[in-house]
């Protein structure tokens, strides 16, 4: 019985999975983007977003603690310089998937997931807010025009 196993093994032993998904998070902080399946792409947010939370507070511990799971200096680097700085006042949702489509060879569900900070078509959309529309019913000024003159002319 699966009593309180909360995560998706993904068909892999533990060592496998976790330098799996060690490797996906090292390049979704990299690259800020990457296409996976959806399954993996959910696990990989239950392992990356809670290094994104530790990153905020720029410590040893954290750096250490941090660089157990991902194993790259350079992820480390990045996560700590750029990408804590933007999610700094962002209190927790730092990835978004969205998906793709089934993939061709095998029918999996594809999708990308992303760092919500670093998507600027989304960010560009959200600062061009369109117009507010009225929600006022108008009178049309042609209507009113050419009722009045029949009007007149039926009084004559």
């Amino acid at each position: 019985m699966r009593h309180n196993k909360k995560f998706n093994h993904l068909g892999r032993k533990s060592a496998h999975r976790k330098a799996m998904l060690a490797n996906m998070a090292c390049s979704l902080l990299l690259h800020k983007r990457i296409t996976t399946t959806v399954a993996k792409a959910k696990a990989l947010r239950m392992y990356v977003e809670p290094l994104i939370t530790k990153s905020k507070e720029d410590s040893t511990h954290n750096r250490r603690t941090v660089f157990s799971y991902l194993k790259s200096k350079t992820a480390v680097t990045e996560l700590f310089r750029e990408v804590s700085v933007k999610v700094a006042d962002r209190p927790g949702g730092y990835t978004r998937i969205l998906k793709t489509g089934n993939r061709l060879g095998d029918n999996a569900e594809m999708c990308i997931i992303e760092l919500v900070d670093y998507n600027e078509a989304m960010l560009a959309a959200k600062d061009a807010k369109p117009e507010a529309k009225s929600r006022r019913r108008r009178k049309k000024s042609t209507d009113a025009a050419t009722e009045a003159p029949a009007a007149d002319t039926a009084a004559e």
